[in-house]
């Protein structure tokens, strides 16, 4: 009898042993399988949308150049009057390499930019989306055009935060010519020289406009291409929507008016972002503003400031300095971007929409 209890004791402990060991593979197995995937998933994107967003700011760099020395340059001593007289201008004085200038700085934080911003955005979905079914009780809700806007909002703070001091000394590779005593001769060059004659917080420099104008501009963005989608989809005007899906033109379109309204919303806040980044950069010959023998005037004790005296000086109209440059960019950069991540998502096998 004690000899049949041993034994069921001890067919019961290996027993035990072996679903223990059984249950402890199967939930290794089943944490680690999906963590990889998810990995995985994760890094394929941000391939697709890093290339998608390096090739599309290339082809658009001039533009985007031109914008930037529109909203830096000294009112007294007008340089560039408009799109095509500027690009001309870069073009004759600077060459070929100096419609590109600073594209290399502006390209090398479009990875991690997109990392943070594609991470953030899901995290921000899921933590926004839980807590809106928490408050309404219902278990099925799913994210509103509101609540898009809100999560792409964050996603698009911490990504401007984190590579905020690649975007400032892209301003300034930007900006520099060939006549500038001092040259930055490179992105690591940039951010080592401005760390140490001008300290770290230069590095976040106009951050506070930044973040201000990354809600409307992101938020808008989202929920206007969110929301011509859906009335699109809703009302079927022109044959555009067939078997509920839009035409790759008609996302295009949707994605141009998207950018369209959010940028002009937010450009003056761009604006001044850009002039605060200058502040401090004694050899930015070109972003003085008033004449030679005001050059305090440039110097900005906030944002606040910043608006008060570039509206007092220059007027309301210097808050929209090459907007023009700008606006005339978003509809290629989309497109553009749109194409590139679509062939380069196929290949990685990434599905995902062109919103995010």
């Amino acid at each position: 009898m004690a000899s049949e209890d041993v034994k069921r004791t001890s067919d019961s402990a290996v027993s035990t042993i072996v679903n223990l060991a059984e249950e402890a593979k199967l939930a290794s197995e089943g944490v680690k399988a999906p963590t990889s995937h998810a990995l995985l998933s994760i890094a394929k994107s941000l391939v697709a949308g890093g290339v998608a967003g390096g090739v599309s700011r290339t082809a658009v760099a001039p533009l985007e150049r031109l914008k930037i020395l529109l909203q830096v340059q000294n009112p007294h001593s007008i340089k560039y009057n408009g799109t095509i007289q500027g690009l001309k201008y870069i073009w004759r004085t600077e060459g070929f390499r100096g419609l590109f200038k600073g594209n290399g700085t502006n390209c090398a934080r479009i990875v991690p930019n997109s990392a943070v911003k594609f991470f953030s955005y899901d995290e921000a979905s899921k933590g926004i989306l839980w807590f809106y079914r928490q408050q309404t009780g219902n278990e099925d809700a799913q994210l509103t055009p509101l609540l898009r806007l809100g999560a792409g909002a964050c996603a698009g703070i911490i990504a401007m935060s984190a590579t905020y001091p690649m975007d400032m000394v892209r301003g300034r590779l930007t900006v520099q010519t060939d006549m500038s005593p001092q040259q930055y001769r490179g992105i690591y060059h940039a951010l080592t020289t401005v760390f140490r004659e001008e300290g770290p917080r230069a590095l976040y420099r106009g951050w506070l406009p930044s973040v201000i104008g990354v809600v409307p501009y992101v938020g808008l963005n989202f929920a206007v291409y969110e929301s011509l989608k859906d009335w699109l989809i809703k009302s079927r005007p022109f044959g555009l929507v067939q078997d509920s899906e839009l035409s790759v033109t008609t996302r295009l379109a949707c994605g141009a008016a998207a950018g369209t309204v959010g940028q002009t919303v937010a450009y003056p806040l761009d604006v001044i972002r850009r002039r605060m980044q200058m502040v401090g950069w004694k050899d930015a010959a070109s972003v003085v503003v008033g004449d030679g023998k005001n050059r305090a005037s440039l110097e900005y004790t906030g944002m606040v400031d910043a608006f008060r005296k570039t509206v007092r000086h220059e007027g309301f109209g210097a808050l929209y300095k090459g907007l023009v440059p700008n606006s005339v960019k978003v509809v290629p950069s989309i497109a553009i971007a749109f194409v590139t991540y679509e062939v380069v998502k196929d290949v990685l096998g990434v599905e995902m929409r062109i919103s995010d």
